[in-house]
């Protein structure tokens, strides 16, 4: 990656993360083949939706592998950009419908005020 603030991922860094606690290195390489496994859900689809909820977390990392899989899977770039802006509304919609929090303070403390 070209930003300086995240590390470029390699080999010896991978080895390292495993070296460091292999078991549950194993345990989370095993669950994640398995995840991501043709199912229910095609592994194109589950590639679809990681890329999606890479957005959502904003792990570099995740958006940069999980679109590379996306694509071997056969996702066209239309599809990866259609799963990034059902991201996108998402990520909204948590805002949009969090305002209820806000306006219930709001209308609280007004009524407050009027007593």
């Amino acid at each position: 990656m070209s930003n300086h603030i995240y590390p470029t991922p390699g080999k010896e860094m991978s080895q390292q993360r495993a070296r460091l606690a292999p078991d549950v290195h194993d345990a989370f390489q095993t669950f994640s083949t398995q995840v991501f496994a043709e199912g229910a859900l095609p592994a194109k689809a589950k590639q679809l939706i990681a890329v999606a909820v890479a957005h959502v977390t904003q792990c570099p990392y995740c958006i940069k592998g999980h679109t590379k899989l996306a694509l071997r899977q056969g996702a066209t770039p239309e599809e990866i950009m259609e799963a990034i802006w059902v991201a996108a509304e998402m990520r909204a919609g948590g805002a949009y419908a969090h305002a209820a929090v806000a306006i219930e303070t709001m209308n609280e403390l007004e009524r407050k005020q009027r007593e």
